[in-house]
C-alpha cells in the first residue's frame, strides 16, 4: 500500500482512502426498479411518437421533462453522483440547464414554437 493510499487521523491508525470515503450503495434491487422507470419513461417517450394531434410545441413541453427526469436518474443512480461530492452534482446540471437553454433558444430563434 503506498502513502497516497492512506489517510491519517490524530490518534489513529492510517486507513486505506477508499475506507475513509464510504458510503451506502444502492442494493441491486434498487438498481433493477430505477432501470425498470427509465425504460418505462423511454416507452412513453416513443409512445409520443404516434400521437398525431400534437403540436410541435406540446411534443417538446412532454418531451423535455421525459428527457430532464431520465439524465436526473442516470447521473444519480447510475453514475453515483447521489454519494459524490456536491460539486460534480453543479457541474452535471449546470450542463444540463445549459443545454436545455441553449436548445430552447435555437427552437426560438428558428421560430419552431410558432
Amino acid at each position: 500500500m503506498s502513502s497516497t493510499d492512506l489517510h491519517t487521523h490524530p490518534g489513529s491508525a492510517p486507513e486505506p482512502h477508499h475506507q475513509t470515503h464510504e458510503h451506502r450503495h444502492p442494493s441491486d434491487l434498487q438498481y433493477v426498479v430505477v432501470a425498470a422507470v427509465l425504460a418505462v419513461v423511454t416507452a412513453l417517450e416513443v409512445l409520443t411518437y404516434f400521437i398525431e394531434d400534437l403540436t410541435t410545441t406540446e411534443l417538446v413541453l412532454w418531451l423535455f421533462p421525459m428527457m430532464i427526469f431520465k439524465f436526473v436518474m442516470v447521473c444519480l443512480f447510475f453514475m453515483h453522483l447521489k454519494y459524490d461530492n456536491p460539486l460534480f452534482r453543479r457541474v452535471f446540471f449546470f450542463g444540463l440547464i445549459l443545454a436545455v437553454l441553449v436548445y430552447s433558444a435555437a427552437l426560438a430563434s428558428f421560430e419552431f414554437f410558432a
